[in-house]
Protein backbone atom coordinates (compact mmCIF):
# COMPACT_ATOMS: atom_id res chain seq x y z
CA UNK A 1 0.00 0.00 0.00
CA UNK A 2 1.32 3.42 -0.97
CA UNK A 3 -0.06 6.92 -0.66
CA UNK A 4 -0.90 6.84 -4.39
CA UNK A 5 -3.37 4.01 -3.75
CA UNK A 6 -5.71 6.47 -2.02
CA UNK A 7 -8.34 8.55 -3.81
CA UNK A 8 -7.81 12.00 -2.38
CA UNK A 9 -10.05 13.94 -4.77
CA UNK A 10 -12.86 13.64 -2.19
CA UNK A 11 -10.61 14.53 0.78
CA UNK A 12 -10.41 18.06 2.19
CA UNK A 13 -7.19 19.82 1.17
CA UNK A 14 -5.96 16.57 -0.36
CA UNK A 15 -5.28 15.20 3.13
CA UNK A 16 -6.01 11.60 4.03
CA UNK A 17 -8.25 11.14 7.12
CA UNK A 18 -6.72 8.59 9.50
CA UNK A 19 -8.60 6.78 12.26
CA UNK A 20 -6.41 5.52 15.10
CA UNK A 21 -7.54 2.37 16.92
CA UNK A 22 -5.93 0.52 19.82
CA UNK A 23 -4.83 -2.85 18.43
CA UNK A 24 -5.49 -4.60 21.74
CA UNK A 25 -8.71 -3.06 23.07
CA UNK A 26 -10.08 -2.07 19.63
CA UNK A 27 -11.04 1.30 21.14
CA UNK A 28 -11.06 4.22 18.68
CA UNK A 29 -8.50 6.69 19.99
CA UNK A 30 -8.41 9.67 17.64
CA UNK A 31 -8.69 11.09 14.13
CA UNK A 32 -5.82 12.78 12.33
CA UNK A 33 -4.70 13.62 8.81
CA UNK A 34 -1.77 12.64 6.61
CA UNK A 35 -0.16 14.01 3.53
CA UNK A 36 2.29 11.95 1.46
CA UNK A 37 5.26 12.82 3.69
CA UNK A 38 3.41 11.91 6.89
CA UNK A 39 2.25 8.62 5.38
CA UNK A 40 5.76 7.72 4.20
CA UNK A 41 7.26 8.67 7.58
CA UNK A 42 4.72 6.45 9.34
CA UNK A 43 5.49 3.49 7.10
CA UNK A 44 9.25 3.99 7.39
CA UNK A 45 9.44 4.67 11.13
CA UNK A 46 6.67 2.47 12.51
CA UNK A 47 5.28 5.35 14.58
CA UNK A 48 2.24 7.38 13.51
CA UNK A 49 3.13 10.73 11.97
CA UNK A 50 0.40 13.17 11.01
CA UNK A 51 0.25 16.36 9.04
CA UNK A 52 -0.78 19.11 11.47
CA UNK A 53 -3.26 21.40 9.76
CA UNK A 54 -2.87 24.10 12.41
CA UNK A 55 0.95 24.09 12.44
CA UNK A 56 1.25 23.23 8.74
CA UNK A 57 4.01 20.70 9.29
CA UNK A 58 4.63 17.04 10.00
CA UNK A 59 3.79 15.97 13.53
CA UNK A 60 5.16 12.77 15.01
CA UNK A 61 2.48 11.86 17.56
CA UNK A 62 4.22 11.78 20.93
CA UNK A 63 7.22 13.89 19.88
CA UNK A 64 6.89 16.04 23.01
CA UNK A 65 4.94 13.79 25.39
CA UNK A 66 6.58 10.47 24.57
CA UNK A 67 3.11 9.01 23.99
CA UNK A 68 3.92 7.50 20.62
CA UNK A 69 1.54 5.37 18.58
CA UNK A 70 3.37 2.21 17.47
CA UNK A 71 1.92 0.92 14.19
CA UNK A 72 0.59 -2.64 14.17
CA UNK A 73 -1.50 -2.63 11.00
CA UNK A 74 -2.64 -0.15 8.35
CA UNK A 75 -5.92 -0.77 6.51
CA UNK A 76 -7.55 1.38 3.81
CA UNK A 77 -11.33 1.62 3.76
CA UNK A 78 -13.45 0.28 0.89
CA UNK A 79 -13.41 3.61 -1.00
CA UNK A 80 -9.67 4.14 -0.52
CA UNK A 81 -10.26 7.60 0.95
CA UNK A 82 -9.73 6.86 4.67
CA UNK A 83 -7.05 4.92 6.53
CA UNK A 84 -7.44 2.85 9.70
CA UNK A 85 -4.26 2.39 11.73
CA UNK A 86 -4.28 -0.18 14.51
CA UNK A 87 -1.56 0.70 16.98
CA UNK A 88 -0.12 0.19 20.42
CA UNK A 89 -0.27 3.51 22.28
CA UNK A 90 2.63 4.33 24.60
CA UNK A 91 0.46 6.29 27.02
CA UNK A 92 -2.60 8.55 26.76
CA UNK A 93 -3.53 9.53 23.22
CA UNK A 94 -5.40 12.76 23.93
CA UNK A 95 -3.68 16.03 24.94
CA UNK A 96 -6.06 16.05 27.94
CA UNK A 97 -4.22 13.03 29.31
CA UNK A 98 -7.10 10.66 28.55
CA UNK A 99 -6.85 7.32 26.79
CA UNK A 100 -8.80 8.59 23.77
CA UNK A 101 -9.92 11.86 22.24
CA UNK A 102 -13.47 10.50 22.28
CA UNK A 103 -15.23 10.35 25.63
CA UNK A 104 -16.18 6.70 25.43
CA UNK A 105 -16.18 4.78 28.73
CA UNK A 106 -12.72 3.96 30.11
CA UNK A 107 -13.92 0.38 30.62
CA UNK A 108 -14.39 -0.05 26.87
CA UNK A 109 -12.05 -2.81 25.72
CA UNK A 110 -10.75 -3.44 29.24
CA UNK A 111 -11.23 -7.22 29.03
CA UNK A 112 -8.72 -7.30 26.16
CA UNK A 113 -6.34 -5.09 28.15
CA UNK A 114 -6.67 -7.45 31.12
CA UNK A 115 -5.88 -10.40 28.85
CA UNK A 116 -2.66 -8.62 27.85
CA UNK A 117 -1.76 -8.04 31.50
CA UNK A 118 -2.35 -11.73 32.22
CA UNK A 119 -0.14 -12.69 29.26
CA UNK A 120 2.55 -10.39 30.67
CA UNK A 121 2.27 -12.05 34.09
CA UNK A 122 2.64 -15.44 32.42
CA UNK A 123 5.77 -14.32 30.56
CA UNK A 124 7.42 -12.54 33.51
CA UNK A 125 6.02 -14.52 36.47
CA UNK A 126 6.46 -11.66 39.00
CA UNK A 127 6.54 -12.57 42.68
CA UNK A 128 3.62 -11.69 44.95
CA UNK A 129 1.15 -11.92 42.04
CA UNK A 130 -2.04 -13.97 42.38
CA UNK A 131 -1.93 -14.62 38.64
CA UNK A 132 1.63 -15.94 38.91
CA UNK A 133 0.55 -18.29 41.72
CA UNK A 134 -2.21 -19.65 39.47
CA UNK A 135 0.22 -20.31 36.65
CA UNK A 136 2.62 -22.05 39.05
CA UNK A 137 -0.18 -24.34 40.25
CA UNK A 138 -0.98 -25.31 36.66
CA UNK A 139 -3.91 -26.03 34.45
CA UNK A 140 -5.82 -28.27 36.89
CA UNK A 141 -5.95 -25.58 39.60
CA UNK A 142 -6.85 -22.85 37.09
CA UNK A 143 -9.61 -25.03 35.60
CA UNK A 144 -10.87 -25.78 39.12
CA UNK A 145 -11.09 -22.03 39.84
CA UNK A 146 -13.06 -21.50 36.61
CA UNK A 147 -15.48 -24.21 37.72
CA UNK A 148 -15.85 -22.74 41.20
CA UNK A 149 -16.48 -19.25 39.86
CA UNK A 150 -18.98 -20.58 37.31
CA UNK A 151 -20.97 -22.31 40.08
CA UNK A 152 -20.91 -19.15 42.24
CA UNK A 153 -22.06 -17.08 39.26
CA UNK A 154 -24.95 -19.45 38.61
CA UNK A 155 -25.99 -19.42 42.27
CA UNK A 156 -26.15 -15.61 42.37
CA UNK A 157 -28.08 -15.54 39.09
CA UNK A 158 -30.65 -18.03 40.38
CA UNK A 159 -30.97 -16.04 43.63
CA UNK A 160 -31.59 -12.88 41.58
CA UNK A 161 -28.79 -10.96 43.32
CA UNK A 162 -27.52 -8.73 40.52
CA UNK A 163 -24.62 -7.13 42.43
CA UNK A 164 -23.26 -10.46 43.65
CA UNK A 165 -23.86 -11.94 40.20
CA UNK A 166 -21.73 -9.21 38.59
CA UNK A 167 -19.00 -9.76 41.18
CA UNK A 168 -18.88 -13.51 40.62
CA UNK A 169 -19.21 -13.17 36.83
CA UNK A 170 -16.19 -10.85 36.87
CA UNK A 171 -14.23 -13.46 38.84
CA UNK A 172 -15.31 -16.06 36.27
CA UNK A 173 -14.15 -13.97 33.32
CA UNK A 174 -10.79 -13.24 34.98
CA UNK A 175 -10.11 -16.91 35.71
CA UNK A 176 -11.27 -17.90 32.23
CA UNK A 177 -8.77 -15.42 30.76
CA UNK A 178 -6.03 -17.03 32.87
CA UNK A 179 -7.09 -20.47 31.62
CA UNK A 180 -7.10 -19.24 28.01
CA UNK A 181 -3.55 -17.96 28.45
CA UNK A 182 -2.48 -21.24 30.08
CA UNK A 183 -3.92 -23.15 27.11
CA UNK A 184 -2.18 -20.91 24.56
CA UNK A 185 -5.42 -19.30 23.43
CA UNK A 186 -6.81 -15.77 23.52
CA UNK A 187 -9.99 -13.75 23.03
CA UNK A 188 -9.50 -13.64 19.25
CA UNK A 189 -9.52 -17.44 19.16
CA UNK A 190 -12.90 -17.41 20.89
CA UNK A 191 -14.18 -14.76 18.48
CA UNK A 192 -12.99 -16.83 15.52
CA UNK A 193 -14.74 -19.94 16.86
CA UNK A 194 -17.99 -18.06 17.53
CA UNK A 195 -17.86 -16.49 14.07
CA UNK A 196 -17.32 -19.93 12.53
CA UNK A 197 -20.40 -21.22 14.34
CA UNK A 198 -22.44 -18.13 13.44
CA UNK A 199 -21.56 -18.48 9.77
Amino acid sequence: MTFDDFKLDKCADGLLPVIIQDAVTLRVLMLGYMNREAFDATVAGGKVTFYSRSRRRLWLKGETSGNYLQVVEMLPDCDADTLLIKCRPCGPTCHRGTTACFDTPESEGFVRSLAQVIAGRHAEMPENSYTTRLFIKGVKKIAQKVGEEAVETVIEAVDGNRDRFMYEASDLVYHLLVLLEQMGCDIKDIEDELLRRHS
